[in-house]
């Protein structure tokens, strides 16, 4: 996938392909490179995938939280003119997604999470390496994968300067906090948007009850598995993941 970045207004993002927009959520130590499987195979089946850049550091801190994230895809879905959206997030990025449709129902076709904060406390908080030593940070980073060779040192070096710099740590720490404060569990029984939930079976961060209670409680989900996949199914086995994502839309024709 090849990233130009295009500009609306506030708004940074990358965009491929016609079709029902595939709206795309990256994670608090994410990228947009992390999709390159799902943007290099939906806009083949009909869809427009779009992943805009969250503005996670550039926020005044007071306005470093989920909830003006969720705000930042509503006002972007709205921009760019998209009557409704299929939104998928990862990580935070799920958090934010599943916020959006909390709070935007009007916006969202369907919505898709995999390794998903929202639910798991612990699961911000311990989950981003603090500032340290750049072998703590790699075996960190490695730790997010089932296999850790998918810890490129790209991958490893962004995490490292992330943490490293002041004003993205002390924005990393607002945003642990503010997903923590955002517990989604008593939403989570009254959002009836269609929900495909995809899940590394062996995923450390949001470990797989996390995936389970998801599915209990949203009225109308289904629950995959991907095995020997950690918290990032769609970087890890990105044929897969399409798979059960494509079949998954083409049974509710979506």
């Amino acid at each position: 996938m090849e990233n130009k970045l295009k500009t609306n207004g506030k708004f940074k993002y990358v965009e491929f392909g016609e079709g029902t927009p595939i709206v795309i959520l990256h994670g608090l130590m994410g990228g947009l490179s992390n999709f390159d499987g799902v943007a290099d195979f939906f806009p083949q089946r009909g869809y427009k995938v779009v992943i805009p850049e969250l503005p996670l550091y550039t926020l005044s801190l007071l306005k470093t939280n989920v909830g003006n994230f969720a705000k930042y895809i509503r006002d972007f879905i709205e921009l760019q003119g998209y009557e409704k959206v299929i939104l998928l997030g990862n990580s935070l990025g799920g958090h934010i997604a599943l916020l959006t449709t909390k709070l935007y129902p009007e916006h969202i076709k369907a919505l898709i999470i995999t390794g998903s904060s929202g639910l798991y406390e612990s699961a911000m908080g311990e989950s981003y390496p603090k500032k340290g030593d750049y072998e703590y940070i790699k075996q960190k980073a490695e730790n997010v994968f089932y296999d850790p060779a998918v810890a490129t040192k790209e991958i490893v070096d962004d995490v490292y300067s992330t943490v490293n710099d002041r004003n993205k740590l002390i924005r990393t720490l607002a945003i642990a906090k503010s997903a923590i404060r955002h517990n989604m569990a008593k939403d989570l029984p009254r959002m009836h948007t269609p929900t495909c939930i995809i899940w590394g079976k062996q995923d450390t961060v949001t470990p797989p009850e996390v995936a389970k209670d998801f599915h209990k409680l949203l009225p109308d989900s289904s629950l995959y598995w991907i095995d020997k996949c950690g918290h990032a199914a769609m970087m890890e086995h990105p044929q897969e993941f399409n798979k059960i994502l494509y079949k998954w839309l083409s049974e509710r024709d979506l």
